[in-house]
């Protein structure tokens, strides 16, 4: 048997697994991403051929093979989204952006320096790296796909899947704060980089980012809708490829200019699903992007399964175990909590939202691009091992309690909703999503 004969089998074995899981594990205690983490480790134990895969050697292919699988996550998150963009219907967003997201990076940051006795870069690093929440992972908790109501997302499902969006771009100039940190403590640690950091890192970055993704959106808004000629008015035509072709031009354009690429791909999709809110080629964009998106999170899935049999955690001590664990289940939970009050969810709905704070894939992204650039005085295998074990948990912890948690949650508003009066009709699907639990 030879290598490439295994992994074809291995690969279509994959694929047709990622069609049918979702499914078979819908409600239930499990999800897909855990399956194929654990099958990845399974079949690393077996005499099977599988490659050596090393996150320090292999570091360009894991910042560029999650890179895209980000991006398209990101487009998808993007064109489900129902709810028009606004300061007061985006509250819960805007709220975990501006206050859980700062908390978690200063929390973790101490944690690291603390336990880890890390320099102040490379715990700089690590908050930033453990601070944004995934789109890729968290499919047991977003919103489904596009529906012409505005009304019909509950809570928790918008709030986790807008902030995913969100904060995955806004954590790149913390990561550029880290790198800018340990490249001035080389040379006498002063404070000369801060206004440098603020002005083109934070300020010029984030901006070209939004304008970015705005410009590319209104384009491609009336190239799909409203372009003259009905041979490139593409929803016309209803090719769900198309949602590729968006998200690499506005990731691209904006990389060029040097923004801020996944901040304008969501802002992209939240443009072109604005141009035309309730036309059915959003759902053919979306189910092709999930489709893409399931795909390669099953491939990643897999291959950290694989990397972490194969000794990816070797460097993990207890101290970085303990802070991986207590970044899920304490900062995030507290400070999840702490910034949902004033919003329109209810006590069970903002306990929800607090816990679920997926980190997966955009961890692994930041990281390999971050060690791409500078050295931060920590060995680069054991802040591979602390951001594994953080991902490997959250996809256990997470996976396992989605499901059930959400299905109950559902359950308790429907019940609710059909006890309220209505004149002997039941309720619809509005007016479920918007009872407050």
């Amino acid at each position: 048997m030879t290598l490439a004969d295994f992994l074809f089998t291995v690969l279509g074995a994959g694929a047709l697994a990622a069609a049918v899981l979702p499914r078979l594990v819908a409600g239930r205690p499990l999800s897909m991403p855990l399956v194929f983490l654990a099958c990845g480790a399974v079949l690393q134990l077996l005499p099977t051929p599988l490659p050596e895969i090393d996150l320090v050697r292999d570091r360009v292919w894991v910042e560029h093979l999650t890179e895209i699988c980000l991006i398209v996550s990101l487009m998808g998150a993007g064109l489900a989204l129902n709810r028009p963009f606004g300061l007061r219907r985006w509250r819960a967003p805007w709220r975990l952006i501006g206050i859980t997201m700062p908390l978690t990076i200063a929390a973790t940051g101490l944690l690291a320096w603390w336990l880890l006795d890390w320099p102040p870069a490379a715990a700089l690093l690590l908050a930033a790296v453990l601070a944004p929440t995934d789109p890729v992972l968290a499919s047991e908790v977003r919103v489904g796909e596009p529906t012409d109501s505005e009304h019909d997302e509950d809570e928790v499902r918008f709030a986790l899947t807008s902030e995913a969006g969100l904060n995955d771009g806004l954590a790149f100039p913390v990561v550029m704060a880290a790198i800018a940190l340990t490249a001035a403590a080389g040379t006498g640690l002063s404070g000369g980089w801060v206004g440098h950091w603020l002005l083109v890192d934070v300020l010029y970055g984030c901006v070209i980012g939004v304008l970015a993704g705005l410009v590319v959106g209104k384009l491609l808004g009336w190239l799909f809708f409203r372009a003259g000629r009905q041979a490139v008015r593409l929803s016309e035509h209803r090719e769900g490829f198309v949602a590729l072709a968006a998200t690499f031009l506005s990731y691209g354009v904006t990389e060029l200019a040097h923004g801020y690429g996944f901040l304008a791909v969501f802002v992209t999709a939240c443009r072109v699903r604005a141009a035309e809110r309730d036309h059915g080629y959003h759902t053919v964009l979306h189910d092709f992007v999930e489709q893409v998106e399931r795909l390669l999170t099953a491939g990643l899935l897999f291959l950290l399964g694989v990397c972490v049999a194969q000794g990816a955690l070797a460097d993990l001590t207890w101290r970085g175990a303990a802070v991986g664990l207590l970044v899920l289940l304490v900062v995030r939970p507290l400070t999840g909590w702490v910034a949902q009050f004033g919003t329109a969810a209810g006590p069970r709905e903002r306990l929800v939202t607090a816990f679920f704070g997926i980190r997966g894939i955009g961890s692994l992204f930041y990281l390999a691009h971050a060690l791409g650039t500078e050295g931060f005085h920590v060995p680069a295998g054991e802040l591979w091992a602390v951001v594994a074990f953080t991902v490997l948990a959250s996809v256990v912890l997470h996976g396992v309690t989605a499901s059930p948690v959400i299905s109950r949650l559902d359950r308790l508003r429907l019940i609710r909703a059909r006890g309220r009066p209505r004149t002997g009709r039941t309720p619809n699907e509005d007016e479920v999503a918007n009872e407050r639990l």
